[in-house]
């Protein structure tokens, strides 16, 4: 056998062979490299197909119908064009909304309304003597001007012990406050008294309902009364009512046993139940008493100058 050449043992050397192919695989690598990279780059690209292109010019636009198309001129266009359509019907110029002998409409406040409220009407039991006390209201008018009509009262043993009557014009002033001008009339145990009155009542801040009230009589005789009322929600039917009311006299009256000065005083609470707004039956306690002159006048009498009493009734208006 012939010996091999230099060549040839080169040849089977791992180093003649082992180099190209070392620098194929790497060559191979690089490129897979750099397409793995391209496609990274924008991996949510899609390719969009290309765009078509219409040919405007071969469609013909005179042909189309425009009339048949609806743009809005149905029946819900003209309707709303017409201030009767949703009526069923009436009109203010005819039918049942119309006031006879009107051709046009009219707000709230050019109507006339009345109402009548009774506050109080109830049975009272103290330490001297028991009766039955009333307190009611009506008035009968528009938002601005009023005719009120207020008695206040009460009957004890068979006969009417005070009474108060008043008939006022009252006209708004302001916002739920009226200026009330008219006359009162006093009855009862002693001659009977009247007077012109002048007053104010209305809502005072934090909902408290104010009326005041000043008084002139003949010979002299002047008075000024001061009530107010608050209304507590203990529940939307259950309602607490304190109520105060002080009367003062600008001369002695001992005939109707009134002093000058602060005269008489009025503290109560009353808690209602409202089976409706326009009833609700009552129970309460109540402290009266007199001041000043008008005590005197009642310990000459032998009369209480002061006491507690229970009262239980009815509050309704309609």
């Amino acid at each position: 056998m012939n010996p091999l050449s230099n060549e040839q043992k080169s040849a089977f050397h791992p180093a003649g062979w082992l180099k190209p192919l070392l620098l194929t695989a790497v060559l191979a690598l690089t490129r897979q490299a750099a397409a793995e990279t391209a496609g990274h780059a924008h991996p949510h690209a899609i390719e969009e197909p290309p765009a078509k292109t219409i040919d405007h010019s071969q469609m013909d636009h005179g042909s189309m119908d425009h009339g048949s198309m609806d743009h809005g001129s149905g029946d819900s266009a003209r309707e709303g064009r017409d201030p009767d359509a949703y009526s069923n019907g009436y009109r203010l110029d005819s039918g049942p909304y119309l006031l006879e002998g009107r051709q046009h409409s009219h707000m709230a406040d050019s109507h006339r309304f009345s109402v009548l409220r009774i506050d109080r009407l109830e049975r009272v039991d103290g330490r001297d003597h028991t009766g039955t006390a009333y307190d009611a209201q009506a008035w009968w008018g528009g938002s601005y001007d009023r005719l009120w009509l207020k008695a206040e009262g009460e009957h004890s043993s068979g006969t009417l012990q005070e009474a108060r009557s008043e008939l006022l014009w009252s006209h708004a002033v302001a916002p739920f406050w009226d200026r009330q001008l008219g006359l009162r009339h006093d009855s009862g145990a002693g001659p009977e008294r009247q007077w012109l009155a002048l007053g104010l009542h209305g809502l005072a801040p934090y909902w408290f309902e104010l009326d005041v009230a000043a008084y002139l009589g003949s010979g002299g005789r002047s008075a000024l009364r001061l009530g107010s009322e608050y209304e507590l929600l203990l529940t939307q039917r259950a309602i607490l009512q304190p109520r105060v009311e002080f009367n003062l006299y600008g001369q002695d009256d001992p005939a109707r046993g009134l002093g000058s000065g602060l005269a008489e005083g009025v503290l109560g609470l009353r808690l209602r139940y409202e089976f409706s707004r326009q009833l609700a039956p009552y129970l309460g306690v109540e402290w009266s008493g007199k001041f000043g002159q008008s005590a005197d006048l009642a310990h000459s009498a032998d009369d209480a100058t002061s006491e507690w009493r229970w009262v239980g009734g009815v509050r309704f208006w309609f």
